[in-house]
This record gives structure tokens, C-alpha cells and sequence, in this order.
């Protein structure tokens, strides 16, 4: 993975903030000339170093940590990351050999682990996490890049994470298709979101604006983070008594090191996703930052490969 220079960081971080922001507003905030700013940003979006998708929200969402047999890990890993309804798969080390997430209807859980999941090639055995709360989602995720002034003046509401699971609504076949086009592109215009549904531009931006105010799709800028020169990814698997599960979510969602974290039901009460420059790094936080005062235990997997980020297939490894 190839890191970006400083503009291009500060380009995919104003992206982060807002998903469908113009290149115009982008350039006016860095100080840029449009030119450059829409050159650039669009050289990182067909490169497919950044992507900007939609995650359509579920009402059920369960992680899962499998453990493979010897040799088949990176086949369950591409297995896992075909499926539609996973959003992120990760082989990691540590005592499970993969995690995923998985948003799926409450009527289909059972049907997916005891059934469809079992199934994967090379499985040995798994473990379910069923989420119970959000502290922060991937679209929430703000690597310290760009200064505070700057931050609030891209900042959209529309990338803010709510915390809870997000409660099914019946739409109409054109919303559909629009929530569709806008997982597939997330910058996708209004004249194109229109001429592929069949409605006008005007109706087309009410409707997908009525879509992201009302939790019916998700954007998120999708991004490697050694991108920006974070070397090291750690998922944290947190313990902690009832009283302590609220403070320590709240203390990790705040943290710019952390891209993800959940209240779980299971063994482990938080499950958080970190991402630090080096394993020195990934030590002080562990040892020294003050969610950890509150957490009764944590244990610490690295991520060795991400196969799919935010309901994106990622390159395989070269």
C-alpha cells in the first residue's frame, strides 16, 4: 500500500467527514485550487485506493470469530467476503484465525449461524457476538489529519453515529434502487442517481437526502489505514463488569486511534478495532490510557488481513 502524501490525506479525510462533499467545498476549506483538489481526488477514487460506499443498515448484527482448519484460512476469509452480508472480514492471530460482521435481518440469525455459516469452507468451529450497541462505526472513524477548525467546517451530520441498531422501515421500489446505487457509489451525482432510477434530479436528491437523514443507508469513505502510515491494526476484546460497559465504549468511541467499537453479548462486553502507528504504540495504549483503568481484562489479536472493509472486497495480498 502505497501512503499518501499530505495533500491526498487531507483529501480523504475531508471525504471521511463527508462522504459526498465537493470537490469546490474540499478545495475552499484546504486552501487548495479546485483544480487540483478534484484531480487529485478523483485519481485516488478510480485508483481504488479510497472508496465511497453505502452500507444498507440491518436490524441484526452479530460478529463472528471463527477458527479454521490448518491451511484454509485465507479460503474461508475469501468465502466470508463474498457474501453479501458481511461488512468487514479480517484473518487476525490470536486464538481465532478470522472475524467478520454480519448484518442480517432478526428472522434470519438463526438460519445464517446454524445453517449458511457452518458451511464455510475449512471451518473448524466459531463463536457469535451478537451486537448490542454501536460506540463507533467505521463511518465514524477521524484520523487526527486535519486541524479542528477545518474538521468542523467539512463535518456533515449524515456521517455522525447514532448507536443503535437501526430499526427496519418498508420502502418503495425507487428508494430501493437509490439505496442500492448509492452502496455500489457513494459520490454517485444526482443526475445519475435519477437517469438510473427514472426519476428527475430534483427527486432523486430529495429522496437519497430523506434516505441518509432517516438511517436507510449508510456512506463511508473506505480506506487502508497504513494509507496514512498507521502500521498496525489491533482488534481489542474487551471485558468489563455491567457498570464499567457505557463508560468504556464512550471513553474508546472518543479516541482517534479507534476506527470501530461494540457493546457484544458473549465471554467479552466491548470489541474494538484500533489502529496505531507501531506495536510500541499499540502497548501504551493498551497499558496506558484511561478506558483501560475500567476494563477487567483485554485480549489482543493483530490483524494480518483485511479482505473486505465496509462492505468492500479489498485487493488480495500481493
Amino acid at each position: 500500500m502505497v501512503a499518501f502524501d499530505a495533500l491526498e490525506r487531507q483529501i480523504v479525510a475531508a471525504l471521511q467527514l463527508d462522504p459526498r462533499c465537493p470537490w469546490r467545498k474540499i478545495a475552499a476549506v484546504l486552501g487548495e485550487a479546485e483544480r487540483t483538489v478534484a484531480r487529485r481526488g478523483s485519481q485516488l477514487l478510480e485508483s481504488g485506493a479510497v472508496a465511497v460506499v453505502g452500507i444498507r443498515p440491518k436490524q441484526a448484527v452479530v460478529l463472528v470469530e471463527m477458527r479454521c482448519m490448518p491451511g484454509t484460512v485465507r479460503a474461508a476469509a475469501h468465502a466470508l467476503s463474498q457474501r453479501a452480508d458481511t461488512t468487514f472480514v479480517y484473518t487476525t492471530t490470536g486464538t481465532g484465525d478470522c472475524v467478520a460482521e454480519i448484518l442480517t435481518e432478526p428472522a434470519r440469525m438463526g438460519d445464517v449461524l446454524s445453517d449458511e455459516l457452518p458451511s464455510t469452507l475449512g471451518l473448524r468451529d466459531s463463536t457469535s457476538y451478537p451486537v448490542l450497541r454501536y460506540f463507533r462505526t467505521i463511518r465514524g472513524w477521524r484520523p487526527e489529519i486535519l486541524p479542528a477548525d477545518k474538521a468542523e467546517a467539512l463535518r456533515s451530520g449524515l456521517t455522525q453515529d447514532s448507536g443503535v441498531l437501526v430499526p427496519r422501515q418498508d420502502l418503495s421500489r425507487q428508494d430501493n434502487e437509490l439505496v442500492d446505487a448509492l452502496c455500489a457509489d457513494g459520490r454517485m451525482s444526482y443526475e445519475a442517481l435519477g437517469r438510473r432510477v427514472g426519476v428527475s434530479e430534483a427527486t432523486a436528491r430529495r429522496r437519497s437526502e430523506w434516505l441518509l437523514a432517516n438511517n436507510q443507508v449508510h456512506l463511508r469513505a473506505i480506506v487502508e489505514p497504513s494509507s496514512f502510515g498507521l502500521g498496525v491494526e489491533a482488534l481489542l476484546w474487551i471485558r468489563a463488569s455491567p457498570q464499567h460497559v457505557e463508560h468504556v465504549g464512550q471513553s474508546l468511541a472518543e479516541l482517534h486511534t479507534v476506527r470501530y467499537a461494540v457493546a457484544i453479548a458473549g465471554d467479552y462486553q466491548i470489541m474494538a478495532d484500533v489502529t496505531v502507528e507501531d506495536m510500541t504504540s499499540l502497548y501504551r495504549f493498551i497499558t496506558d490510557s484511561e478506558w483501560a483503568q475500567s476494563a477487567a481484562g483485554v485480549d489482543v489479536s493483530i490483524l494480518l488481513d483485511a479482505r473486505k472493509r465496509g462492505g468492500r472486497v479489498m485487493r488480495s495480498p500481493s
